[in-house]
């Protein structure tokens, strides 16, 4: 009898596997549920980079005006070496911010992208002027393209259509960007969960609690599979063009996908920023991930907290287990160190940057 009971319960369970479980009517009442861990085991506190290193992913809307002796002294603080400050605009704004940096003394510090504007683009002239506004930026001290994630997904032109990022009237901007030799870092969309139902059974539910307005309808302003569809288009479309892929192309979280994209499209870079937590919580895959494609990955922070830095040095140079993330809403799990070897993170801390943006000093770095 009891091998029955126990066959039928293994069957039933079998059954249940290869089902999507059903949401829990429940009061989602745990938001304040964080207990401080009883586990007892190293901790390691890294204020500090092992080596200097790039932020590609950093944003300073101010910089023409902003001391820019206080931003250098934060930096050394971290052994940040380099900040790119991905918020330039283009234009009279980002010569201002140029201006400043010349003004300081900060050239080998601070790198400015410029940004370009989307929503004009049914004027019969809009490519002709968007790229003499990037040949304008360049001569005045950007060294790459950042495209955001409005444009291509809530970026609507003159009649009211969502402007596509691999609209064919874009195309010239790819191919300029290859031509001037400056990288297009990227972002298109969000974590995929903000498209599926906000219930029990979405890993982000409390961040879309918290941030209401980061949720999607299926379709609204397209399906996540389409807006992502449309951006690695323009990686294959422009293979003479880099593009640094921000946030991980939103496949931290299916990092075998990301290598087999990182193989199919070798024009394509990725970088960190925001997804430290995703890396933390799979330690083995993440670091396996990491060796394999160590030419190919970049340090990004994205949002500018300098507090914030030392979880990721810690997830990325400690062999730390059980550690919290700094944004319960962002990941309510725990991490652990990746351990990385010396000479993988020098690449992802700076050598793979030196590769792609032009014009940083190769002195500034220990070999």
């Amino acid at each position: 009898m009891r091998l029955f009971i126990l066959i039928t319960a293994t069957l039933f369970l079998n059954l249940l596997q290869g089902q999507r479980r059903e949401p829990l009517d429940i009061t989602m009442n745990w938001e304040s549920y964080d207990p401080p861990s009883t586990l007892v085991v190293p901790e390691t506190m890294i204020p500090a980079a092992k080596f200097p290193f790039v932020d590609v992913h950093s944003h300073h809307w101010r910089m023409g005006e902003m001391d820019l002796d206080k931003l250098i002294a934060e930096m050394d603080h971290l052994n940040m070496k380099v900040v790119v400050n991905l918020s330039g605009r283009g234009g009279a704004r980002l010569k201002a911010m140029t201006d400043n940096i010349k003004k300081y003394g900060h050239e080998n510090r601070i790198v400015v992208f410029t940004n370009i504007e989307l929503r004009s683009i049914l004027e019969p002239d809009w490519a002709e002027q968007t790229i003499k506004q990037i040949e304008y930026d360049v001569a005045n001290g950007a060294r790459g393209l950042k495209i955001y994630k409005s444009q291509g997904m809530t970026n609507l032109d003159s009649l009211g259509n969502r402007i596509k990022i691999n609209d064919p009237r874009i195309a010239p901007v790819w191919e300029k960007c290859g031509e001037l030799g400056i990288p297009v870092l990227i972002h298109t969309a969000d974590p995929k969960s903000f498209w599926s139902p906000h219930d029990s059974l979405n890993e982000r539910w409390l961040e879309l609690k918290v941030r209401p307005g980061r949720k999607r309808d299926a379709d609204n302003p397209a399906s996540w599979e389409t807006l992502i569809e449309e951006q690695h288009d323009i990686f294959r479309r422009h293979p003479n063009t880099t593009f640094i892929n921000a946030h991980m192309g939103w496949y931290p979280n299916d990092l075998e996908h990301l290598g087999h994209l990182l193989d199919e499209i070798p024009n394509m870079y990725v970088e960190i920023g925001a997804v430290i937590a995703e890396l933390g919580r799979q330690p083995r895959m993440a670091k396996r991930f990491l060796e394999k494609y160590q030419d190919r990955v970049l340090f990004g922070k994205d949002s500018y907290k300098p507090k914030e830095y030392p979880t990721y040095f810690r997830v990325l140079e400690s062999d730390d287990e059980y550690f919290p993330y700094y944004k319960r809403y962002h990941a309510f799990w725990r991490m652990y160190g990746l351990d990385l070897s010396d000479a993988v993170l020098k690449k992802l801390y700076y050598k793979n940057a030196l590769k792609i943006i032009p014009g940083l000093d190769p002195n500034m770095w220990d070999e």
